[in-house]
């Protein structure tokens, strides 16, 4: 379920003790009968899988994910085949046509750090 919710091969999850949403409340999917998702309402972007054992966290979501890294794995049955062999393969070279496209994106997605206001008004290009 975490490869479709996240739509990657795994959903990097941390458990939450005590945690408080800061920027507004999330809203929720009931993607199974055991499980709920929350996910950001502006953007999408997956936040949290919660059941009757507790909240989890997706490390991706945080300013600074290196933070929160795993600690142990789940769900191993689940893992994709490739998966072991993904840092063998070739990696893309840095040519200057993506180097350039790289550099013109701007994220509407929020900011690693802290803002005064969120989501931001006016133009969001």
């Amino acid at each position: 379920m975490c490869q479709k919710a996240f739509g990657g091969f795994f959903g990097p999850l941390i458990t939450a003790h005590d945690a408080k949403w800061t920027r507004g409340e999330p809203k929720w999917f009931q993607s199974s009968n055991a499980a709920r998702r929350a996910f950001c309402g502006e953007c999408g972007t997956p936040l949290a899988y919660e059941t009757r054992f507790g909240l989890e966290l997706a490390i991706g979501a945080f300013d600074d994910p290196e933070l929160a890294a795993p600690s142990i794995q789940v769900n191993l049955a689940d893992k994709l085949p490739f998966f072991d062999g993904l840092t063998s393969l070739p990696v893309r070279s840095d040519d200057g046509e993506w180097r350039d496209f790289l550099a013109g994106i701007h994220s509407n997605q929020h900011p690693d750090h802290d803002t005064d206001d969120w989501p931001p008004r006016g133009d969001a290009t």
